[in-house]
């Protein structure tokens, strides 16, 4: 058997970050190829969402496993981003239990991440981490289509509790500015914000300063 394992949410600074494993077999793999998995960022939202369905009903198995804002902000000041992820597809692999895992590898370290998530691993699974990876395998490609449907829904329902606040990347105007106006009202930010990335800092860093010379 052979697991395909994908994220979505990475890069976020708004909900939590989605890690999917798709289990499957040779030939689920061809059936896979059959109707068209690719890369979830090279499909549009509707296609993505029927795919998702085909690829529950094809796959022999598959895990989703979502990672709080607050967690990820603890282990960034300890052990980085990377080896949280690669704690948790190891959890994947050995509730899984696939004799392959093809994993997708954030940044550059392809041999690096495998080796991290090897040493997580309780089992024999081989694991191969390559950049690109919900690119060149169908099985990967799947888990990336579960994973980004499965965050759009986490997000969609966040919307209905603290309205619409984008897409929740930094890179999203209107992201930015529900985080600068939730900081200007309350002082804070809500527990579906990850406080420990950049774009958070930005917006605190002049309170921060001014709070420091008024004390010096």
């Amino acid at each position: 058997m052979i697991l395909g394992v994908d994220e979505a949410g990475r890069g976020c600074v708004i909900g939590s970050l989605v890690i999917c494993g798709v289990l499957a077999s040779r030939e689920t793999i061809e059936l896979l190829r059959g109707i068209e998995v690719r890369d979830s960022k090279q499909l549009s939202r509707k296609k993505r969402e029927q795919l998702s369905r085909e690829i529950a009903r094809l796959a022999e198995e598959f895990m989703l496993i979502e990672i709080a804002p607050c967690e990820i902000d603890r282990c960034l000041w300890r052990h980085g981003l990377n080896s949280l992820e690669a704690e948790k597809t190891a959890e994947l692999i050995d509730r899984l239990k696939p004799s392959v895992a093809y994993v997708d590898a954030p940044g550059r370290g392809g041999r690096g991440y495998a080796r991290l998530i090897a040493a997580a691993v309780r089992g024999r699974a081989r694991v191969v981490a390559e950049n690109f990876a919900d690119r060149n395998y169908p099985v990967v490609s799947a888990a990336s289509i579960l994973a980004k449907v499965h965050r759009d829904g986490l997000i969609k329902e966040l919307h209905r509790h603290y309205g619409d606040f984008g897409s929740g990347y930094p890179s999203d105007r209107k992201t930015r500015h529900f985080l600068e106006q939730c900081y200007r009202r309350e002082g804070k930010f809500p527990d579906i914000v990850r406080t420990g990335w950049a774009t958070v800092r930005r917006i605190t860093a002049p309170r921060q300063a001014c709070l420091e010379s008024l004390s010096a």
